[in-house]
């Protein structure tokens, strides 16, 4: 199985790849969505979210938007920029995004909107591929659906995707508002798998580590990828723990180390606006590594500056030296 880290929203940017990078990385990182009508607009930040480092070769634009039109346009201008290829974003469920028309909303619209969307973006693509001899794969992330969702209305969805020309599918195997209380049903991405042996199937949810790997590994035979996300931020080296061997030697972590670097990355490849809230999301995830981590992440979230951010982090494990190398890959 292909390794995958996820799209997230203030994570998926260039300090987070070549932090994991330095972990060996994965292959293939998806970006944070990009808003197609900023993006056309030119938005100040744009710049930034289609900051290609520093492997560009693995990857994957993707794009969230509430209309077919700019979607369409956006998709032509990501061909220009290399990559892998042109993801939609049909299965974030936050609640601004889904009620915008973004997001998981493109499941539940009119099929007729849909299928505009679809087909242009495919046609954008081809267009690319027909003037300049590369090939940009078109691929979608999606949810199972609405909470009234059955496995008529979700493979019919499927069916829809494939008919107009996506080659990816990755599936988040929950419903909108299941969030993450309930076990992902990953046996659907294998259903899809087997429903179409010619398109790619990756399987996203709840994997952790490498027991959780083997189990999806397990009941997904048939998908050649699996997408993670939350706990790549928690753990940027799972990647490559989950390439070792068991009987490989494992390698120890500084966790004040890879904190600081993440700092410094994020002061060198992000926009003093986005310092805050890039921090605040990262270390709400790596903290948990710590044996303190309600109290890490109140003192880092509360951080008001990039030094500040560096001083608290040092005197937590000043405070609890036990902490630095607990963890190993």
């Amino acid at each position: 199985m292909k390794l995958i880290c996820a799209p997230m929203a203030t994570l998926s940017h260039p300090a987070f790849r070549i932090l994991m990078e330095k972990f060996g990385g994965c292959d293939e990182y998806y970006t944070e969505m990009i808003n197609a009508p900023t993006l056309l607009h030119g938005g100040q930040f744009e710049k930034f979210y289609i900051n290609p480092a520093p492997v560009p070769e693995k990857l994957v634009w993707q794009l969230t938007g509430k209309s077919a039109e700019p979607m369409i346009a956006a998709s032509s201008m990501l061909c220009k920029l290399g990559g892998i290829g042109v993801d939609l974003n049909m299965g974030c469920s936050a609640p601004e995004i889904f009620n915008s028309g973004a997001g998981c909303a493109w499941m539940i619209k009119d099929r007729t909107e849909t299928e505009e969307l679809l087909s242009g973006v495919h046609k954008a693509l081809c267009d690319y591929e027909n003037e300049t001899g590369k090939h940009m794969r078109f691929s979608v992330k999606c949810r199972l659906g609405d909470e009234n969702f059955t496995d008529e209305t979700f493979f019919s969805f499927a069916e829809l995707l494939v008919k107009n020309g996506v080659e990816r599918i990755t599936l988040h195997p929950r419903t909108r508002k299941e969030k993450y209380r309930d076990r992902p049903r990953w046996v659907y991405a294998e259903k899809l798998a087997e429903l179409y042996p010619d398109i790619s199937v990756v399987v996203n949810g709840d994997i952790k580590d490498r027991e959780s790997f083997l189990a999806v590994s397990d009941v997904c035979p048939k998908c050649d990828g699996a997408m993670i996300g939350r706990m790549a931020v928690q753990k940027p080296w799972i990647f490559a723990e989950l390439k070792k061997s068991t009987d490989e030697e494992k390698s120890p972590v500084d966790l004040l180390s890879v904190g600081l670097e993440f700092i410094d990355l994020v002061e060198q490849y992000q926009p003093p606006e986005f310092y805050k809230t890039r921090l605040q999301r990262f270390f709400a995830y790596y903290c948990d590594n710590f044996s303190f981590a309600h109290y890490a992440k109140t003192q880092m979230l509360n951080s008001k500056s990039l030094e500040e951010s560096r001083t608290l982090l040092r005197e937590y494990f000043e405070k609890v030296p036990a902490d630095r190398f607990r963890i190993s890959y």
